[in-house]
């Protein structure tokens, strides 16, 4: 039964979306304690993102009873600064109780813990393996806070009926809810569509608070919001930043954005600026969250290389990355040209270092090994891991990252040289088709992002290099449709398979030829195993290659498939 308000909250609800580091206890007490501070007399409750003491997801650090212990400690430090601060706030945390490890949020104010809710609903598909992890609670209850009954409830506790129900059931004024949710190109209308849900079927306003920043390959957007008690969008917070808000409590009767049209089958997907950002994002944290100086990354004037060029240098200053083109014999001029423009375009230095000496002396060395039948990939695959190892000297030389520049097209279907064009620490195409890649270079080069550094500016990436045909430039005349089909084909029929797991008969009736979309599963189960070697790279589709798709390496079911 929908509750009827005859009241909205009268708090003043802070919104801390902000960027921890998972690990770093005492760093991130220290930025909720700033957060605090910064809300300090004009918030009655601030409320923090899902697991804000440690960084989410932890994994399995949360099996360390010596982490645990930590979190406690800096736990105690929130509860003694909250004995001095008039704002009490909502604080996600892994947490003991009896025991058991939870997922938890604590009330903390006036010294004191004043109550503890754990998860109820824990995820366990995709990134996310929560039950292995902890154990789930109760169906919460609300708790009362200066008049108003606070329904806490933790992320995946929102996406269904149950946590939100109960808590109607039992009095709640308001939906509060910490989350770790990651982006993903349709992730934000299905959160909306989720508390917009929420809201109608029990009738009360929600406050959806996200975290922030990059962890490995996640990256969590932010982007909080909240709605009033009929599910309409009353807030949006930023995205891709962090970000402090102060939500009084007339927003709750004002008239806000109307989400009626979201539904399961009407989810817009996020557009190119926000895939760019969160790309930017993502290697931005990875890059300082580990220490790292800087990147650098072999520029072979092709366009995976120049889009990875392009976001290195908006995310992280010019200053700091580094480009060595390496050409061959093979090499065109036209690829040294466009290297030179997009280089100076973007401020970054650019180093070349031709791989011709080694390669003949690779070429010497194995000529008693080789004949005349020694396939002609044997040559190709010299040339890139040459390339890798030049990189990876550098690397040693100067501290500063690798950059491999594969896309999602190359990787699933093994185009790609295993310690060679794979070398790296970090691939932020990682996720990204190749039609996509040209999309958002395309897209980049008509503008610029908020969040860009150094010289950035508008057509980085020349014109040539989105217009030529791809070729990894390994032998004569060379392109990438000598082995492959057309990448708009070759990316619609990988998306097919990967994203919504079609079959063969599935992709013929879509009007793709049976050989083709065989060939293309062959490749695809073929090259696991390279992608068990490949780096870490920004997670952007529902079924990123890693922990959202696990597939083994030694497999035959296509035999049974192709025999059919």
């Amino acid at each position: 039964m929908v509750k009827t308000m005859t009241a909205t909250p009268s708090l003043r609800i802070g919104i801390a979306q902000i960027n921890p580091t998972l690990g770093d206890l005492h760093g991130n007490a220290d930025k909720i304690i700033r957060a605090w501070a910064h809300f300090e007399g004009r918030a009655d409750l601030i409320v923090f993102p899902e697991m804000v003491t440690c960084g989410y997801p932890p994994e399995d650090l949360v099996l360390k009873p010596v982490f645990i212990d930590e979190i406690e400690k800096q736990v105690a430090k929130l509860i003694q600064h909250s004995a001095t601060s008039k704002a009490a706030a909502v604080i996600s945390t892994p947490w003991r109780i009896k025991g058991e490890r939870y997922n938890a949020i604590l009330l903390i104010a006036e010294g004191k813990i004043l109550a503890t809710v754990p998860k109820h609903e824990l995820p366990n598909y995709g990134v996310f393996d929560e039950r292995r992890l902890f154990s789930s609670g109760p169906l919460p209850y609300p708790v009362k806070f200066r008049g108003v009954m606070l329904g806490l409830m933790t992320c995946e506790d929102m996406w269904f009926k149950r946590a939100a129900c109960n808590l109607q059931d039992h009095g709640a004024d308001i939906l509060i809810v910490p989350n770790g949710s990651p982006f993903s190109q349709r992730h934000l209308s299905r959160r909306l569509l989720q508390a917009r849900n929420r809201a109608r079927e029990t009738g009360l306003p929600l406050v959806y608070v996200n975290q922030v920043g990059g962890q490995d390959e996640l990256v969590f957007d932010g982007s909080s919001f909240a709605l009033n008690a009929k599910g309409e969008k009353v807030y949006q917070g930023a995205s891709f930043t962090e970000a402090f808000d102060l939500l009084g409590p007339e927003v709750w009767s004002k008239k806000g954005e109307d989400l009626s049209a979201l539904s399961d089958d009407t989810l817009p997907a996020s557009g190119p600026g926000e895939v760019y950002r969160a790309l930017m994002l993502g290697l931005r944290d990875y890059i300082g969250k580990n220490g790292f100086p800087g990147v650098l990354l072999g520029l072979s004037g092709g366009i995976d290389s120049a889009l990875t060029a392009v976001i290195a240098a908006d995310a992280l200053g010019p200053e700091r990355v580094r480009c060595v083109m390496m050409p061959s014999r093979y090499t065109a001029r036209e690829s040294l040209d466009d290297a030179a423009a997009l280089a100076k375009a973007l401020g970054v230095k650019l180093d070349e270092i031709s791989i011709e000496q080694p390669f003949a002396a690779f070429n010497d060395l194995l000529a008693p090994h080789f004949d005349e039948k020694t396939p002609s990939i044997t040559y190709e695959n010299i040339q890139p891991r040459i390339r890798g190892l030049i990189l990876m000297a550098l690397s040693n030389a100067t501290g500063a990252m690798v950059l491999s520049t594969g896309n999602k097209s190359e990787m699933a279907v093994g185009y790609a040289t295993l310690y060679g064009d794979m070398c790296g620490g970090f691939n932020v195409l990682k996720d990204l088709y190749k039609m996509e890649v040209y999309a958002l270079s395309r897209w980049r080069n008509a503008h610029v992002p908020p969040e860009a550094l150094g010289q950035a500016a508008l057509n980085p990436i020349p014109e040539n290099i989105l217009t030529r045909p791809p070729t990894a430039e390994l032998k004569d005349n060379q392109t990438d449709q000598d082995t492959l089909p057309p990448y708009a084909e070759l990316d619609a029929i990988l998306e097919g398979l990967i994203e919504r797991e079609l079959g063969v008969d599935n992709l013929v009736k879509a009007g793709y030829a049976r050989e083709t979309v065989l060939k293309v599963w062959r490749m695809l189960d073929r090259a696991e195993y390279k992608r068990r070697q490949a780096p870490p790279g920004v997670k952007i589709t529902s079924r990123a290659f890693g922990r959202d798709r696990r597939y083994p390496i030694t497999n035959q079911f296509l035999n049974i498939i192709e025999k059919a």
